[in-house]
C-alpha cells in the first residue's frame, strides 16, 4: 500500500469546480451555496505546476523546432462495431483515453461490452473493471451479447473500486484494453474523500491517464451525467482524456445516437446509429430509411426535412400540429427540437405570414427520436407549421431545408449540394433550399426539382405551389 500523504482541506463548486481555501456563498460563477469541503493531497515544494516537465531520467525537457518533429502513425485498434470506429475517427487509439457519457440504461455498458467481446476475440487482452456490477451480472450480459459468437479466453472481468489495485492488475495482465465502468465509483487510498467527489474523480483519472501512458494501454472511461445531461465531476477530466464521446436516445425509440464531442485524433461531427435489441445494440446503416420507415404517404402538418451529420447527409420528417389554445396561455411542446428556436420560428410566422399564433397551441416532433443540432430543419419545422394551420397537405416526394433567420430570410446551411444528390439518387421530386445554395450548385440533379427561395413568403408559396 503506498504511504499516505499530507492532505489538506478547500473547498469546490460543484458547479464549474473552482477551488477555493475557505468557504465562498457565492462562488465566482455566480452559483450560490455550492462550496463543497473536499480533503485534497498536498503538492510538495518542487513538485507544482511550476516545477518544469521532467523526463524519465532526471533531465529537464527541452524545446524542439517544430519543423523538425516527426508525425506519427497512430497505430489504432478496431472495435468490431463500424459506427462506433466512425465516431472514433478509424478505432482505438493505443494509449488514448476514451470517456464515454450517457443517461442510466441508455446502453453504454451494452455497447462496451460488445467491443471489450470483439476486440478480446482477435487476440487482444482486454480488463473489464466494473465498480457498479459484480463479476456474474457482466457474465449474464456478456452471455446474451455473444451468445452466437462466444466469449474470448482473453476477457477478463473484475468487481473493483480501488484504483491502486487496479493499478497493480494492469501491471501484471498488461491489457490492449482497460475498461472502467464507471470512474464516480473509483476512489484513491492518498485520498481521505468519498468516491465520486470532484478531488477523487480528478485525481483517480491521472492515474488511469499515466496507466494509459505508461503500458500504452486504450482506456475506455463510463462517466454519470447530471440532469441536465452534462457530464458529472470536475472538467478536468475532460481536458484529460482524448476523446469525449455521449449516447443518447430517447427510452420510448429503439434508436441511439452516438456523437463526438471532443476528439484528438479524429473529426467531431461523425455521429454513430445504433438500435437496441435484445441481443444488443445494432448497427444502423441507413439512418434515413429507419427514420422514414413507418411513414406511409404525405400528410398533414408532416414535412420532410434534412441534416448533414459527419459524412453522411440524414433525411427525418418533422412534426407539427397546431390547435387553437382554450384555457389559459397557449403551450408550446417540441419534442426533438430546440424550444427556443421553435418560439423564434414561431414569432416569425406571425410576423412575416400575419398568422396569429397568440392564441394556438403548437406541438412540433421530431418522428423517430433523433435530435439534430443543425439548424438546416428550421425551414421544414415552419412549413410544418404552416401546413397544420392552413390544413395543407405536402405534395409528394417535397423535401425543404434551410435555416429561418429572425428577418424572416432564408439563411445558406452547409453541405446543401450533398444533399440535394443524395435526394436525388433517393427518388424525391421537389426541394426547396436557401437561393444561395440554389446558385451555388455545380450538379444539377436530373429528377429533382430545385426551388431557391429567398424569404419565408417564398418558401410558403413554393411550398403551396408544389401541393398543387
Amino acid at each position: 500500500m503506498p504511504k499516505k500523504a499530507k492532505t489538506k482541506t478547500i473547498y469546490v463548486c460543484q458547479e464549474c469546480g473552482y477551488e477555493s481555501p475557505r468557504y465562498l456563498g457565492r462562488c465566482v460563477c455566480g452559483a450560490w451555496n455550492s462550496m463543497v469541503e473536499q480533503v485534497v493531497e498536498e503538492v510538495p515544494a518542487g513538485q507544482g505546476a511550476g516545477s518544469g516537465k521532467r523526463l524519465a531520467h532526471g533531465e529537464a525537457a527541452k524545446p524542439e523546432l517544430l519543423s523538425r518533429v516527426t508525425s506519427a502513425d497512430y497505430d489504432r485498434v478496431s472495435s468490431g462495431i463500424r459506427e462506433l470506429d466512425r465516431v472514433l475517427g478509424g478505432g482505438f487509439v493505443r494509449g488514448s483515453i476514451v470517456l464515454i457519457s450517457g443517461e442510466p440504461g441508455i446502453g453504454k455498458s451494452t455497447l462496451i461490452t460488445q467491443a471489450a467481446a470483439n476486440i478480446a476475440s482477435k487476440g487482444e487482452r482486454v480488463l473489464y473493471t466494473s465498480g457498479e456490477e459484480s463479476e456474474e451480472q457482466i457474465k449474464m450480459r456478456a452471455d446474451r451479447i455473444c451468445r452466437r459468437s462466444g466469449l474470448s479466453d482473453d476477457l477478463y472481468v473484475m468487481s473493483e473500486t480501488n484504483i491502486e489495485n487496479i493499478f497493480a492488475q494492469c501491471e501484471e495482465l498488461k491489457p490492449g484494453l482497460l475498461i472502467i465502468d464507471s470512474i464516480q465509483t473509483m476512489y484513491t487510498d492518498t485520498l481521505e474523500s468519498a468516491p465520486g467527489s470532484i478531488s477523487q474523480v480528478r485525481a483517480c483519472g491521472n492515474m488511469l491517464m499515466k496507466i494509459g501512458k505508461k503500458y500504452n494501454v486504450t482506456v475506455f472511461i463510463v462517466a454519470h451525467v447530471t440532469k441536465a445531461g452534462d457530464l458529472a465531476g470536475p472538467k478536468t477530466v475532460e481536458h484529460l482524456v482524448d476523446c469525449v464521446l455521449n449516447f443518447t436516445g430517447e427510452r420510448n425509440h429503439e434508436i441511439r445516437i452516438l456523437r463526438s464531442f471532443k476528439n484528438r485524433f479524429g473529426t467531431t461531427s461523425e455521429i454513430g446509429a445504433f438500435e437496441m435489441e435484445q441481443e444488443g445494440l445494432l448497427e444502423i446503416n441507413d439512418l434515413s430509411n429507419r427514420l422514414l420507415d413507418q411513414r406511409e404517404e404525405a400528410a398533414e402538418g408532416a414535412v420532410i426535412t434534412a441534416t448533414y451529420e459527419g459524412s453522411r447527409p440524414i433525411f427525418l420528417e418533422v412534426q407539427a400540429l397546431v390547435a387553437d389554445a382554450n384555457i389559459g396561455f397557449a403551450r408550446r411542446t417540441s419534442v426533438g427540437f430546440d424550444n427556443q428556436r421553435l418560439a423564434m420560428i414561431l414569432a416569425v410566422i406571425d410576423k412575416k405570414l400575419g398568422i396569429r399564433m397568440l392564441d394556438k397551441d403548437v406541438y412540433v416532433n421530431i418522428a423517430g427520436g433523433l435530435k439534430p443540432d443543425s439548424t438546416s430543419v428550421d425551414l421544414g419545422a415552419a412549413l410544418a407549421i404552416y401546413s397544420s394551420v392552413r390544413s395543407i397537405t405536402p405534395g409528394p416526394g417535397m423535401i425543404a431545408l434551410g435555416e429561418v433567420g429572425l428577418t424572416g430570410e432564408i439563411r445558406a446551411v452547409m453541405n446543401a449540394e450533398k444533399i440535394v444528390l443524395e435526394a436525388d439518387r433517393l427518388g424525391y421530386k421537389t426541394m426547396i433550399l436557401p437561393a444561395d445554395n440554389a446558385r451555388k450548385l455545380k450538379r444539377r440533379p436530373s429528377g429533382l426539382r430545385v426551388i431557391g427561395v429567398k424569404n419565408l413568403f417564398e418558401a410558403v408559396t413554393a411550398f403551396k405551389n408544389g401541393v398543387l
